[in-house]
C-alpha cells in the first residue's frame, strides 16, 4: 500500500461515509469521491490488466480520458462494463469488479502473454493467422473471439427506463471549467438562453484540483450560474457530438449515483441541444511521458496526483518523483511538499528548469526519467542525467506530465482538421468554425485568469452577434504568461517497455517495427499497432504517437497530421439511444383506420413495418391459418371478400408540373395520364434497378394520389421530396402524405360490382366505369363523399374504396351488410398474399434492390420516347441488358404431394448444390387451393428461356430436395378475363 487518505482536507463529506465493494472486498469512501478516488484511498492502486499482456494496471488519470481503470460497475440487468472508475461517482453499496484478468486481479494467467512478448508484436496477427489456412475456423477465430473485448456484458434485461429531450438555446457551453463557468456568466448575465454541460457532477473542472482558493471561487461561479433563470446546468452530462444544423447530442447520466434509481425517472438522458452558437470549453488533457516501466502502477498524471491531492485528500504515496515537461509538475511538487509529503526529485529534461522553483526538492534539469522500477507497485526510478550520468531514486509514486492536448474532439468531428502549433507543442483546431467558438485551454490558453479573460471576451462577442445589447464580459482581459514548449516524445535508452497507448499495449517499439515494414502514415500505423482504438480511442496516447512517427520518420507532426475525428467522444449505452423505444415501444405501433372493425371480425394481426395488420379471419372449426387463409381465397375468387388495404402509402402530388415531375419520377410515361384514369408505374434508382411500385391516379388537372406499398411509404416521399428541392427546384410540385386521413378497403371477386352498387349512388357498371378508371363518389344516397379506384390486385374484378378516416369502420360494416347474400367474407394480408401470387404480381420481395423492369417482365413499359427518367442513362448499361440475368419465372413441384419454401435455391434438375449450379431463388411461395399445391415466384436467370424446364428446389437449411419445374408466373386467369369483367 502506497497511496491513502488524508486525515483532513479535499471536498469530500466525510460525515457521510459510504460502503462499496472491490473484487469481493468491502472497502468504504465518502461522498464527494470517485470510484478511482475511493480506491486510492484504500491503498489499492491495482486496480485492472493490460489488453494484449495483461500487465498490471493502475489509475492514470483523474477524468474521461483514463485508460485503465476499466471495471465492471453493478449486477444482473444494471451490469455496465468498462466503466471508467474516474467518473463514476460513489455510491452506497456500489460492487466493482476488475476486467480482463482470471482468474484474480492479482494472479492472472493472462500475465504469461508478458513473457511472450517478443512473439506479440505489433501486427502479429496479421502474419500468424494467416496459416495454416484450415486453423482460421478451428482454432484461430475462436481464440480470438474467446480474447476479444474486456468488459462482459449481461443478457439479462435492464430494469431501467431512458429517455431523449430536445432543448433550444443560444449558447450552449460545453465543459464546466474556469472557460466554461465564464462564458456561461457572461452570456447568461447578458439575457441569453443558456445551457451549460459538464461531465463532472460537480462544475469547477480544473479549479476544484487547485487549493482552497480555487475552490472557493468554482463554487462562487457555480451559484451565481444557478441563481440566473435564463441559464440551464447540466451537470453529469457529456456532449459527445456535433451534427448538422448545430445540433449537439448529449448523455446525461440521471441516476447512476443513486443507489436506488427512482423508477418513475429515467436512468441516463440523451439530450439533442439545437445551439445559435456553441462555445467549446473542454480545457485540455495532459499528455504522459514515454520512458520504460511508465505503466507501473503509482506511475500518475501529474494533474491527476494534484487532483486527488487537493479535491479528495488522496495522497499518491509517501514519496513521489516528478517528472515533468512543464510548469504543471513544479505545481504538482508545491502543492504535494505543501501538505508535508516528499518529493524525492524533480527531473525536468529542459536545459534549464521550466519554471523557478523555492521548494526543497531537488531539481534535475537536463535529465530524463529512463525507467520506473517495480511490479504492482511503483519502488523507484532511474534518472538518467545528461551530464553526469545514471542516479537511482527510491519512491513510490510518480508524476509525470509531457504537456497539454487541447480536447478539440468535437471542434473536428465535421471536417475541421487541426493544425499543429510548433510554439506550444499541440494539435489545435480553427477557433471560430460556423456555429462554434473554441475558448480557454481548448484554444492553448494555458493560465487560469487568462482563461475566464478569453472565455468571456468570446461569448460577449458572440452575445452581440446574436442581437443582445450592453454586454459585458464577466472577467477583464489578462495576461498568458505562457513559455513555448518543447515536446519530449520518448526516453531512449529504456530497459523496460516504454508504453504509449496503456490500454492497448502498444509500446514504443511497436512504432518502430510499424514504421519499418512500411506503415508510418498516421492512420495505417492506428491501426498495424491498434494504437488509439478501443474505449478511450487515443486520448492519452494519438498524440504522443504522431511525434514518435514524426521522429521516426524525421518529420514535424505537422506533417504527419492526426487520425480522424468520430463521435462519439466517451462511449453512449445503447439503452440511451434507444431511448423509450423498447419491449412493445420500439417501435411505433401504428393502428390502421380499419384495426377495431378487423379486430371485432375475429383477426389475426401481424407486424408489417410500423402498422399492424389482420393476417387472417379465423372461423369457428378451423384449427389452422391455412385453413383460414384457404377459405379466403377460395371465397374472393368465387365470391367477394373484402380487406383493409389503408397501409399503403398515399400521397398527394400537386402542382403546375406534377405530370411533368412524375414523368421523370417513373420510367413508363405518365405526362399524358388522363383526368380519371390511373395507371401502374415503376419508380427506378438512378443505378436503373426498381425502386417502388404502385398506381397513380390523375384526381384533377393539378392532382395526382400516387400509392406505395406499405413498406416504402416513407423512403418513397423522402425520394420525392428529394427530386423536388435538389434534382428539380424549377417545377412546381409539392407533396403530401395523405396516409393517415383515408380507411381504404379493397373489395374484389366476381360479385364485387353488384355489392358496391348498391352503396355508391354512381354507375359503376363495366362500361360507365371500366378498369383503371378513378372517381370520386357518394355514398348511401349522397351521405358521404368517397374516392373509387377500379384497381385489382389479386387478379379479379376489384375496387378500392377511399373514406375519410372517421368512417372506415361503418363503411366496411355496411359493405359486409350489404353483401352478406352474395357470400362476401373479410380477408386479410396472407391472402392477399396468396391471391398476388397466384396471379403473378410482385412486391418487394421480388423488388428487392438488385431488379431490373426487365426482369421482372415489365421491359415493354420502359419508355423509349421519353428524354429522361431518373435510371435512363445506367439501366443501359450491358451488365442489366445480359441475357443470363435472373428474370421472373414461375415454380411448382413435379409432384403436387411435396412443398418448398421461400429463400430456397434453384438448380438444375439433379445438379448438386454448388454456386455455380445456383440458378436463382424462389422469392415467394404459398399454397395455392386454386392450384391444388405449393406454387411460387423465382428469381432464375434465364427466366421465361427456361419456362417449362425441370429444376430442382434445394433448401440447404432444411435439407431438402424437392423436384420441380419452372413456369409461367400467372397461375389464375393469365387472359385477364376476371379482371375487365
Amino acid at each position: 500500500m502506497s497511496s491513502y487518505r488524508l486525515s483532513i482536507g479535499g471536498r469530500i463529506d466525510r460525515s457521510r461515509p459510504l460502503d462499496f465493494t472491490f473484487d469481493g472486498t468491502t472497502m468504504t469512501g465518502y461522498a464527494g469521491d470517485t470510484l478511482a478516488s475511493a480506491l486510492l484511498g484504500q491503498g489499492c492502486q491495482l486496480v485492472g490488466r493490460s489488453f494484449k499482456y495483461h500487465r498490471p494496471r493502475g489509475i492514470l488519470t483523474a477524468g474521461a480520458a483514463e485508460p485503465n481503470a476499466l471495471v465492471t460497475i453493478g449486477g444482473g440487468g444494471r451490469t455496465d462494463p468498462n466503466t471508467r472508475a474516474t467518473v463514476a461517482e460513489l455510491y452506497q453499496g456500489l460492487t466493482a469488479v476488475s476486467q480482463n484478468r482470471w482468474p484474480s486481479l492479482a494472479l492472472d494467467i493472462g500475465s504469461v502473454n508478458g513473457a511472450l512478448s517478443a512473439f506479440l508484436g505489433a501486427g502479429f496477427y496479421y502474419k500468424t493467422f494467416m496459416w495454416p489456412a484450415a486453423f482460421w475456423e478451428t482454432v484461430y477465430e475462436p481464440l480470438i473471439r474467446r480474447a476479444a473485448g474486456l468488459g462482459r456484458a449481461t443478457y439479462d434485461a435492464d430494469p431501467d427506463t431512458y429517455e431523449k429531450s430536445w432543448a433550444h438555446c443560444d449558447v450552449l457551453v460545453i465543459g464546466g471549467g474556469p472557460s466554461g463557468l465564464a462564458a456561461a456568466l457572461t452570456a447568461g448575465r447578458a439575457g441569453a438562453r443558456v445551457v451549460l454541460a459538464d461531465e463532472g457532477f460537480e462544475l469547477g473542472g480544473t479549479l476544484l484540483a487547485e487549493n482552497e482558493a480555487g475552490q472557493s471561487r468554482a463554487t462562487a461561479l457555480a451559484a451565481e450560474l444557478a441563481g440566473l433563470p435564463n441559464v440551464q446546468v447540466l451537470t453529469r452530462t457529456t456532449v459527445f457530438g456535433w451534427y448538422d444544423d448545430n445540433v449537439f447530442g448529449a448523455l446525461e447520466r440521471v441516476q447512476k449515483h443513486l443507489t436506488v434509481p427512482d423508477p418513475d425517472r429515467p436512468i441516463e438522458r440523451m439530450w439533442r441541444i439545437v445551439a445559435r452558437h456553441a462555445i467549446l470549453a473542454t480545457g485540455a488533457e495532459e499528455r504522459p511521458l514515454v520512458f520504460g516501466g511508465n505503466d507501473i502502477p503509482g506511475v500518475m498524471m501529474a494533474g491527476a496526483i494534484r487532483a486527488y491531492l487537493n479535491r479528495q485528500a488522496i495522497a499518491p504515496g509517501r514519496r513521489t518523483v516528478v517528472f515533468a515537461n512543464g510548469p504543471s509538475g513544479y505545481r504538482t511538487a508545491a502543492d504535494l511538499e505543501a501538505r508535508g509529503f516528499t518529493v524525492a526529485a524533480i527531473v525536468d529534461p529542459n536545459r534549464e528548469p521550466s519554471q523557478p522553483w523555492s521548494g526543497t526538492a531537488p531539481v534535475f534539469a537536463d535529465s530524463v526519467v529512463r525507467d520506473a522500477h517495480g511490479g504492482t507497485l511503483v519502488t523507484g526510478v532511474t534518472i538518467a542525467r545528461r551530464a553526469a550520468g545514471t542516479l537511482t531514486v527510491g519512491a513510490d509514486a510518480v508524476a509525470m506530465s509531457g504537456g497539454w492536448s487541447p480536447v478539440i474532439h468535437l471542434a473536428c468531428q465535421r471536417g475541421a482538421k487541426p493544425f499543429w502549433s510548433d510554439e506550444l507543442a499541440m494539435f489545435l483546431a480553427p477557433e471560430t468554425q460556423e456555429g462554434m467558438t473554441i475558448t480557454g485551454s481548448a484554444a492553448g490558453v494555458a493560465a487560469t485568469q487568462a482563461c475566464l479573460a478569453d472565455a468571456s471576451a468570446k461569448a460577449a462577442r458572440i452575445c452581440t452577434g446574436l442581437g443582445y445589447t450592453n454586454v459585458q464580459p464577466a472577467f477583464a482581459a489578462a495576461p498568458d504568461p505562457r513559455m513555448p514548449s518543447q515536446p519530449l516524445w520518448f526516453v531512449p535508452g529504456s530497459t523496460r517497455k516504454a508504453f504509449v497507448d496503456f490500454q492497448n499495449d502498444v509500446h514504443l517499439k511497436d512504432f518502430s517495427h510499424a514504421h519499418r515494414e512500411g506503415y508510418g502514415h498516421v492512420e495505417l500505423a492506428k491501426r498495424y499497432t491498434t494504437n488509439g482504438m478501443a474505449t478511450d480511442q487515443g486520448k492519452t496516447s494519438n498524440v504522443n504517437a504522431i511525434g514518435i512517427l514524426a521522429s521516426l520518420r524525421g518529420v514535424t507532426p505537422a506533417e504527419i497530421g492526426a487520425t480522424t475525428f468520430r463521435p462519439f467522444y466517451t462511449p453512449v449505452p445503447f439503452g440511451a439511444l434507444a431511448g423509450r423505444s423498447r419491449g412493445t415501444e420500439f417501435q411505433p405501433v401504428r393502428k390502421s383506420p380499419l384495426h377495431d372493425w378487423a379486430a371485432k371480425h375475429g383477426a389475426t394481426f401481424v407486424e408489417t413495418g410500423l402498422w399492424y395488420r389482420p393476417a387472417w379471419f379465423a372461423r369457428s372449426g378451423e384449427s389452422t391459418w391455412r385453413e383460414s387463409v384457404c377459405r379466403e381465397v377460395l371465397n374472393v375468387r368465387a365470391n367477394a371478400g373484402l380487406c383493409d388495404v389503408s397501409t399503403l402509402g398515399k400521397i398527394e402530388i400537386r402542382g403546375r408540373d406534377a405530370a411533368q415531375f412524375l414523368d421523370r419520377i417513373y420510367c413508363n410515361a405518365f405526362l399524358k395520364l388522363p383526368i380519371g384514369k390511373a395507371r401502374y408505374g415503376l419508380m427506378l434508382r438512378e443505378d436503373g434497378f426498381v425502386y417502388d411500385d404502385g398506381t397513380t391516379s390523375r384526381l384533377a388537372d393539378a392532382l395526382y394520389l400516387m400509392t406505395t406499398t406499405t413498406a416504402m411509404a416513407a423512403g418513397v416521399l423522402s425520394h420525392l421530396e428529394f427530386c423536388a428541392q435538389v434534382l428539380w427546384p424549377e417545377l412546381d410540385v409539392r407533396m403530401t402524405s395523405v396516409t393517415d386521413q383515408w380507411a381504404q378497403m379493397a373489395i374484389a371477386g366476381p360479385k364485387s360490382r353488384t355489392i358496391l352498387q348498391t352503396l355508391v349512388d354512381d354507375d359503376i357498371s363495366n362500361a360507365n366505369f371500366p378498369y383503371l378508371s378513378v372517381r370520386r363518389v357518394a355514398l348511401c344516397q349522397g351521405r358521404l363523399s368517397a374516392r373509387l379506384f377500379r384497381i385489382s390486385y389479386s387478379g379479379e374484378l376489384a375496387y378500392e374504396l377511399a373514406v375519410p378516416a372517421g368512417y372506415g369502420e361503418s363503411v366496411a360494416d355496411a359493405i359486409l351488410a350489404a353483401g352478406k347474400e352474395h357470400g362476401i367474407c373479410a380477408y386479410g394480408s396472407e391472402t392477399l398474399g396468396v391471391l398476388r401470387i397466384e396471379k403473378g404480381h410482385v412486391t418487394h420481395a421480388e423488388i428487392n434492390g438488385t431488379v431490373t423492369p426487365a426482369d421482372l417482365g415489365f421491359g415493354r413499359m420502359v419508355s423509349k420516347t421519353k428524354p429522361d427518367f431518373i435510371g435512363k442513362a445506367l439501366l443501359e448499361r450491358e451488365g442489366l441488358r445480359a441475357v443470363a440475368r435472373p428474370a421472373l419465372v414461375g415454380v411448382k413441384p413435379a409432384d403436387p404431394r411435396h412443398t418448398f419454401t421461400t429463400g430456397a435455391h434453384i438448380l438444375p434438375a439433379g445438379a448438386a448444390a454448388s454456386h455455380e449450379n445456383d440458378l436463382g431463388t424462389v422469392t415467394s411461395s404459398c399454397f395455392s387451393p386454386h392450384a391444388g399445391h405449393t406454387i411460387g415466384l423465382a428469381l432464375v436467370s434465364g427466366g421465361a428461356a427456361r419456362q417449362g424446364e425441370a429444376v430442382s428446389i434445394w433448401n440447404g437449411l432444411r435439407g431438402e430436395v424437392t423436384k420441380g419445374a419452372l413456369c409461367s408466373p400467372v397461375f389464375v386467369d393469365p387472359e385477364n378475363a376476371r379482371l375487365h369483367g
